[in-house]
């Protein structure tokens, strides 16, 4: 089996190419950047499988699958690599094969390999009717707007710009790149209701933006030094320090993320 692993993400790339080194079924495995090297790649090779990233700067996956299966070039079973979810069903009526959510495993990566090994309609179908229900829950969480009540009047913030939510007495401060609001909430429930935007919490009255994380350096207490972009620090405490596993999709290296 011929694989070509199209990713923008160099961590992701290479824990593809290790799955891939480990399987006596792949006979060779190539990997391009971005849709432009896929592409000139698959002008000149064929491929079996390719695992395809979706969110790539200046050409998507979905726009190479498009260009490719328009072409007379032979289109290898697709199976689509990528965080996001509500892209599944166009990935599909576009003939994908497969869908593997980051962060992946090895073993659902397998997984989908042996099944694009033997791909066919009513196979795709069955896929499809499987991923419905979490597209649908994925598709709820997406919505990257919260509303608060701020001096009277209905606020719309986008998540994207929240850096720090702390807690301050029987209020949460929201801060912003640039401002901040207050809102009349516990830190316990607004850390429930943004744990699935990327937020975690790293002290009993501190949440932060996962997106916003630059650095973590362990100190000999067994806490935490987390320093933002823009270099602001925040020390991650022995009770929360085990949030800090999901900041980062993949680990390379020796031990583990967190040495334990």
């Amino acid at each position: 089996m011929r694989v070509l692993i199209v990713d923008d993400e160099p961590l992701a790339r290479t824990a593809l190419e290790k799955i891939l080194a480990a399987r006596a079924d792949v006979d060779r495995f190539d990997a391009a950047c971005d849709a432009f090297e896929a592409e000139e790649r698959l002008a000149h090779d064929t491929y079996d499988v390719m695992l395809l990233d979706i969110s790539m700067p200046e050409r998507t996956g979905l726009e190479l699958l498009s260009r490719i299966q328009e072409s007379q070039r032979p289109v290898p079973s697709v199976v689509l690599v990528t965080a996001y979810a509500q892209h599944a069903v166009a990935a599909f009526e576009k003939h994908a094969v497969d869908y593997v959510l980051k962060p992946f495993t090895s073993e659902r990566v397998n997984q989908a390999l042996e099944f694009a090994s033997r791909r066919t309609a009513s196979e795709r179908a069955a896929k499809l009717i499987d991923l419905m229900p979490h597209l649908g829950a994925v598709q709820a969480k997406d919505t990257s707007k919260i509303a608060i009540k701020s001096d009277g009047r209905i606020v719309f913030i986008d998540l994207e710009d929240v850096v720090v939510v702390e807690a301050d007495g029987n209020y949460v401060l929201l801060q912003k790149k640039t401002g901040s609001y207050l809102m009349r909430e516990s830190i316990t429930a607004v850390a429930q209701k943004l744990e699935h935007y990327g937020f975690l919490r790293i002290h009993r009255s501190v949440l932060v933006n996962s997106s916003f994380v630059e650095e973590i350096r362990p100190s000999a207490t067994g806490e935490y030094q987390l320093r933002l972009k823009g270099g602001k620090e925040f020390t991650v405490t022995r009770t929360y320090k085990k949030n800090l596993r999901s900041l980062a999709k993949f680990w390379i290296g020796t031990g583990t993320l967190l040495g334990e």
